[in-house]
């Protein structure tokens, strides 16, 4: 185990959640649990945001949006089809 690093952290489900847990580095569709899922990674210290942007070849800009859509409107936030709603009452 790398220094700093946490074995496991708490899922967006409440499930334990490892670094094998995580999303595909290949994934092409990104639903709001798989999205959640790297989000609470993140902030559990199970990967750092330079690694997730770098494993699942986003931009800094996106998973940033994830973060703040996360933290602001939990799962429900992260879906596709309520972004300009949340988007909007973010302005």
């Amino acid at each position: 185990m790398l220094l700093g690093r946490r074995p496991g952290v708490v899922g967006p489900l409440g499930q334990c959640l490892t670094a094998q847990d995580l999303p595909r580095p290949d994934l092409n569709r990104w639903g709001p649990r798989r999205k959640a899922e790297v989000v609470v990674a993140i902030r559990g210290g199970l990967i750092s945001l330079d690694e997730a942007v770098d494993r699942y070849r986003l931009s800094m800009e996106e998973v940033a949006n994830w973060l703040n859509l996360f933290d602001r409107h939990g799962l429900k936030g992260l879906r596709v089809t309520h972004l300009k709603t949340y988007r909007a009452a973010a302005s």
